[in-house]
């Protein structure tokens, strides 16, 4: 297995994105899964790293990667020590990281298949790989796992709103860190301003690759509801529920075990599946 971790490269607004890929030595140039991690998500959370393996071991190039502004550092990946960068990310600064990652893979002499490049979003990442593949033309696949959506309906409304532009800021508890995660208003002004780009579920409807949904039917974080929204919305969507899966998959940070949780092993499988059927 060729594996390479923390590769820095360029991202928004100066800060830098960490990057790790794996594969298995091959004779032909490889298919490329790009996964992209959710709000209060890192590349090294749980069990991606593991599913990174199972793409690998499947024939593919496994690229993960850590947002710019996702509150890691380059000497602090995992989790969250740079809170004034995760106040201030928002949708376009992680549409552009996509970008800078999709560009450094074209420049780079990784073995890969340039026809052949998938991305693979989890939750809110989900809006970002389908916003990415209707207006890329380098991506060929989507899958998105528990993905959400709708961008708007998940901000705060009337009171709530009013209050977070008065105070500039509002905080969100980290359940396991029990950080108080900031989310600065600059948030909510670059959605309303670009609400046009970042409307997902039209994105959906514009999309020319195959696209699969994934998600739990026990999702607490983003409702199945969204996936059969998702699904009525595109042309070429395959839907795929897990029954009683929840929004991770039953994986959970830290993942000690060597194998995939049951839940988020039929997501992988079906994934591959779908990338190879397609």
């Amino acid at each position: 297995m060729n594996t390479r971790s923390n590769v820095e490269i360029a991202g928004s607004d100066g800060k830098t994105i960490l990057l790790d890929y794996k594969f298995h030595e091959s004779t032909s140039q490889l298919p490329v899964v790009i996964f992209c991690h959710g709000l209060k998500g890192f590349k090294d959370w749980g069990a991606w790293d593991l599913m990174g393996s199972a793409f690998a071991k499947a024939g593919f190039l496994f690229i993960k990667f850590n947002f710019s502004h996702n509150g890691g550092t380059p000497q602090q990946p995992i989790d969250f020590p740079d809170l004034e960068a995760f106040a201030e990310n928002n949708y376009s600064k992680e549409l552009e990281d996509l970008q800078h990652v999709l560009n450094w893979l074209e420049l780079s002499d990784l073995p890969y298949d340039p026809g052949e490049i998938s991305l693979l979003g989890h939750s809110r990442a989900g809006g970002i790989t389908t916003i990415t593949a209707a207006n890329d033309s380098r991506i060929q696949k989507l899958i998105t796992l528990a993905g959400v959506a709708d961008y708007q309906e998940r901000f705060p409304k009337g009171t709530e709103l009013k209050q977070w532009k008065k105070n500039g800021v509002y905080y969100v508890k980290n359940g396991r860190t029990k950080q108080e995660m900031p989310f600065n208003y600059q948030m909510y002004e670059d959605f309303v301003e670009n609400e046009q780009n970042l409307n997902i579920r039209d994105a959906t409807s514009k999309l020319n690759v195959p696209h699969l949904i994934i998600h739990g039917t026990a999702d607490p974080t983003v409702d199945v509801k969204d996936a059969h929204r998702l699904h009525q919305a595109g042309n070429q969507t395959e839907l795929s529920l897990i029954m009683n899966a929840n929004h991770v998959f039953g994986a959970s940070h830290p993942w000690q075990s060597e194998l995939l949780p049951a839940d988020l092993r039929l997501a992988v499988q079906c994934s591959i599946n779908f990338l190879k059927e397609n």
